[in-house]
């Protein structure tokens, strides 16, 4: 009689073997969405960013009428713009200023000379830090309140938080946030009403100045990851795999988690792409109420200043943000729900 201790090698070999396949497959599947993204993403910035270079030509501005003023004489704007390098041929400038980004350097303001990359480095160390915490509220309420509300489908909870989720939906970012610093600062004093604190300088203060512009932001990013969450719970539950999972007899938990959870997350990690866009782009009016020199107000005083080389650098870092934050998703999403991977 053969012992089975005999085959017992064989069988961690063999389970060895197909985790060494799993994982080639998952780092290929990996690889694969990267290198779509990339493809995406080379011709869509070069063009985006001769677009964006464009816009001097076509707006017509000159660093010269903003150091000289509209009394500026002929001879003076050529001279300044000549020390820009404004008098070359397009071609050439949009070359140069291309390779000079490709390398980290956005050029330098009109309006006071500072380098455009320390400008927009110090506003998005602001604007980030509250768009990240908002994100993360976000993802934290808006998959607990979908699955809750998956989970109880048809009942009063679920229509409670739908009910909820429509008025975070269609409220708009600033009544939030006077509606928070109203309550929450002036009132009740839990926060300060502005301003910003490094994080170098405490986690305590540096969490306590971001909540409030946080929160303000993250209401729609809550709605929105709940709607989508909730609509792909339910769908997942009515696919075949779960009746089969049923038959066989799974628990309900490992169902959820399993099966429902890893193919219903879909839409919900897919609607979080177009939400990053979103929490930057809110956080121009957020900031002015609280008070934050973050990158969405600094893009708006470029704006305003006719500060062209400073508005390049921010529509460049958005670009790049923007596609960075949505090929991390589509990694995420690849990774997490099994059906996104079946066309690979």
């Amino acid at each position: 009689m053969v012992s089975t201790a005999a085959y017992a090698p064989q069988f961690v070999s063999s389970r060895h073997a197909i985790a060494a396949i799993r994982v080639r497959r998952a780092a290929g599947r990996t690889l694969i969405t990267v290198a779509r993204s990339i493809g995406i993403f080379v011709p869509v910035f070069i063009v985006a960013t001769f677009v964006t270079f464009a816009l001097r030509a076509v707006s017509g501005l000159s660093p010269a009428r903003i150091q000289l003023g509209e009394e500026a004489t002929p001879a003076a704007v050529h001279r300044i713009e000549g020390t820009w390098g404004l008098n070359r041929p397009f071609l050439a400038q949009y070359w140069s200023w291309f390779t000079n980004i490709l390398h980290g350097n956005l050029g330098r303001s009109w309006s006071n000379g500072v380098n455009v990359s320390q400008l927009i480095g110090d506003g998005l160390t602001v604007s980030l830090s509250v768009a990240t915490l908002a994100l993360v509220i976000g993802i934290v309420f808006g998959f607990g309140l979908g699955t809750l509300a998956a989970l109880r489908r048809t009942t009063w909870i679920d229509r409670v938080i739908t009910a909820v989720l429509t008025v975070f939906a269609v409220t708009p970012p600033f009544v939030v946030g006077i509606v928070l610093v109203e309550v929450f600062a002036v009132s009740l004093r839990w926060f300060p009403s502005g301003g910003f604190v490094p994080f170098g300088a405490g986690a305590g203060p540096w969490f306590e100045h971001l909540l409030l512009p946080a929160l303000a932001l993250s209401f729609d990013t809550v709605a929105v990851v709940a709607r989508q969450l909730r609509a792909g719970l339910i769908g997942a539950y009515q696919e075949n795999y779960v009746t089969g999972a049923v038959v066989r007899g799974l628990s309900p938990r490992r169902i959820f988690f399993r099966h429902v959870l890893r193919n219903g997350a879909g839409p919900a990690l897919a609607a979080l792409g177009l939400q990053f866009p979103a929490l930057i782009g809110g956080s121009v009016v957020t900031e002015w109420i609280f008070g934050l020199q973050g990158f969405g107000r600094f893009a708006n005083d470029a704006a305003q200043a006719g500060d062209v080389p400073s508005v390049q650098g921010v529509l460049v870092v958005s670009i790049v943000l923007v596609v960075t934050f949505n090929l991390i998703v589509n990694v995420v999403l690849g990774r997490v729900t099994p059906a996104s991977q079946r066309g690979v």
